[in-house]
């Protein structure tokens, strides 16, 4: 399976956990490609909405461009979204992390799964908050 597949099929999979909990969510195509910031999906019910950008990834750490944050930010931003990176490691569930728990390099941003153990919130967590 190829790294894209990967990750198509990690964002489908919070699609469909979203909408089991009533929450409306969908997949944005392309997010990252285009000259317009963009979350990879986008999650709402009456109370709250998320833009997240989502990673799978089979090593204990995820790096992320600043650009990719910046980016996050400046959509979530405009739309009134609260901004969360979503990261499911191998073996582990999705951990859901906030911009400010990662953690930033002079390159990147960074996160590994004992962080995500630590600071992020699991599923049932995230939609509970």
């Amino acid at each position: 399976m190829s790294l894209k597949s990967k990750g198509i099929n990690g964002e489908r999979d919070l699609v469909h956990k979203f909408w089991a909990k009533n929450w409306a969510c969908l997949r944005i195509a392309g997010s990252g490609s285009m000259k317009y910031p963009s979350p990879d999906i986008l999650v709402g019910n009456s109370l709250r909405r998320l833009a997240i950008e989502c990673k799978v990834t089979k090593e204990d750490n995820k790096y992320f461009e600043k650009n990719e944050i910046d980016s996050l930010k400046t959509f979530a931003n405009i739309f009134g979204a609260e901004p969360w990176v979503a990261i499911k490691f191998k073996g582990h569930e999705w951990y859901f992390m906030s911009l400010e728990d990662l953690k930033e390099t002079e390159k990147c941003f960074m996160a590994d799964a004992s962080i995500a153990k630590n600071k992020g919130l699991l599923f049932e967590e995230m939609i509970g908050r």
